[in-house]
């Protein structure tokens, strides 16, 4: 029989692409369905490995994808949400979370990929409620998922007759390292394990492999698929760089372990196999459900280990911004809402400095184009939204208790600068997007126009600083020269706009940068209409 290259390779590759889709539509349509909660999930569920990993395990069964918890858990433990520890306990459930793939691939429904797609399409186009388009969303792809296996299945079953590959599938059941070279490899290359355990599934469901061969490849996807990671802390913070040692070493010592004890784990498989009749999908799904949970079990008892270790190997001290409130106790609200309303003060002027450090590493970001600023902006404006609700709902607890006159126009006044803060985070986010836009199009400004940028940022800055000086020290002294510096704000955004237009008319600034420019000198003079505002709520109560 001749083999046709072309279409074994569109079959196949068209086959991954449509798998990987399926997968990625599939855990979009089942986070929607349970509501884009899950860094809330992986926050209140941490408080103890055995906690982490179960909260691991759930929340990527929803993403359908170990490196996304994976992503998101370095984004808590840089946020001072978590800590290594406790992301380490998430990153071995997720291991285990990614299993669910290779069981559902396991359920032998490839005839009916088609029907499936069928119905989620009809779920998607022919009814308007959201809850049924995630669930529409969620059969698409799990059909999708089945299909790409299928032609998957159809393109690599010429392989059985190429002489090459039988030899590359003996050297691999008499030398499992480089069955762990071919499946790591090819896991960096596809950056997804449920891709290349649900293709191995495939090889082994035609024959194609032996059991010997396909458990070391088995293992190497587990390596490989920490790549993702690698990439994503690259540049990034130390705690970042950490967690994603965790997750490679993880997997590295569980592929030693799991090599020396390869022949016993091998007669395991076959024995489970024979004894519940599998089928070599499932076979495949058993034997990496077996290897991850017992890893994880195995390396539990030694997170403290694991976090020293990768302590010792990526030293230093990181920068965290504590997303957690610091003085909204509770018990304060009943015993002494004085003492409350004095305690959210005191949370409102932190959310005032996240602002301000905000503005400055935005200013940063639109001088240097380094995204090491836009990333801790954006960090600091997801701090700046966390607050916002923490304080907003510790305000409205406090509102239900006895508040003399004074304390409730402080608390009202409270109430209305955490929203003038939060949306001092809105703007320098507008304008950092603005930056970024500005670098995609390959958009240049003057040295002229720069200039005046960075002074209108210092001049912001400035304002926000005093403002929240006048709020801290109650100082009506302070609070009349925000009102000051903020009508130079106005004056200099009209300045500013009219010079700007007069370089577009010479020809020394192009319509686009002519558009970010004056967007950005609109942001920060709203930024101003917001310090000012904090400013008069002081004027007013001294008044």
């Amino acid at each position: 029989m001749e083999l046709n290259v072309q279409q074994m390779l569109f079959e196949f590759l068209g086959g991954l692409g449509i798998f990987l889709f399926g997968i990625k539509y599939m855990g979009d349509g089942l986070q929607r369905s349970a509501g884009d909660r899950l860094r809330d999930i992986l926050d209140k569920f941490t408080t103890n490995p055995i906690m982490g990993v179960l909260a691991g395990i759930f929340v990527t069964v929803l993403l359908q994808t170990s490196s996304g918890t994976t992503a998101i858990t370095v984004g808590l433990v840089s946020a001072g949400f978590m800590t290594l520890r406790q992301a380490i306990g998430v990153i071995m459930g997720a291991n285990i979370g990614t299993t669910v793939t290779a069981f559902i691939i396991g359920i032998d429904i490839g005839a009916y990929a088609l029907p499936i797609i069928a119905a989620g399409a009809i779920l998607l186009f022919f009814f308007k409620s959201k809850k049924i388009h995630n669930v529409g969303q969620l059969v698409f792809g799990f059909g999708a998922l089945f299909y790409g296996l299928e032609l998957m299945g159809a393109g690599m079953k010429p392989l059985r007759g190429v002489e090459a590959f039988h030899e590359l599938t003996v050297q691999m059941s008499t030398n499992p390292i480089l069955g762990v070279v071919v499946g790591t490899l090819f896991t960096v290359i596809v950056q997804s394990s449920s891709a290349t355990i649900g293709i191995l599934q495939e090889l082994f469901g035609e024959g194609l492999v032996t059991l010997n061969a396909a458990l070391p490849v088995l293992f190497g996807d587990n390596i490989g698929t920490t790549i993702t990671a690698i990439l994503a802390a690259i540049g990034t913070s130390v705690a970042a760089r950490r967690a994603a040692a965790t997750h490679v070493l993880f997997n590295l010592i569980g592929t030693v372990i799991f090599l020396l004890l390869l022949k016993p784990f091998t007669s395991l498989i076959l024995m489970i196999q024979e004894a519940m009749n599998l089928n070599p999908e499932m076979t495949i799904a058993f034997a990496h459900g077996i290897f991850n949970a017992s890893n994880t079990l195995l390396q539990l008892p030694f997170i403290a280990v694991l976090a020293y270790i990768v302590t010792k190997l990526i030293p230093g001290q990181d920068s965290i911004v504590e997303y957690k409130a610091q003085h909204l106790d509770p018990i304060f609200i009943e015993q002494s809402p004085s003492i409350a309303l004095g305690q959210a003060k005191e949370e409102v002027l932190r959310m005032g400095k996240f602002a301000v450090q905000g503005l400055e590493e935005t200013n940063q970001f639109l001088k240097t184009k380094n995204t090491k600023h836009s990333g801790a902006a954006y960090q600091l404006e997801d701090a700046i939204n966390n607050l916002d609700r923490k304080i907003t709902d510790y305000l409205v607890l406090l509102s239900t208790s006895s508040l003399s006159k004074v304390e409730s126009e402080e608390h009202g006044n409270l109430m209305d600068t955490v929203r003038d803060i939060e949306r001092i985070g809105d703007h320098f986010e507008n304008i950092i997007e603005l930056v970024e836009y500005q670098q995609a199009n390959k958009v240049k400004m003057t040295d002229t126009a720069m200039g005046d940028l960075d002074e209108m940022f210092a001049l912001t800055i400035s304002t926000v600083n005093n403002a929240l000086q006048a709020l801290d020290q109650n100082d009506r002294t302070i609070a009349a020269k925000v009102v000051k510096k903020e009508e130079e704000i106005d004056k200099m955004e009209r300045s500013l706009r009219k010079q700007h237009i007069l370089r577009i008319n010479e020809g020394n600034c192009s319509g686009q940068a002519g558009i970010v420019f004056v967007d950005i000198v609109s942001n920060l003079e709203r930024v101003g209409d917001h310090a000012v505002n904090i400013a008069e709520y002081v004027l007013d109560e001294n008044h």
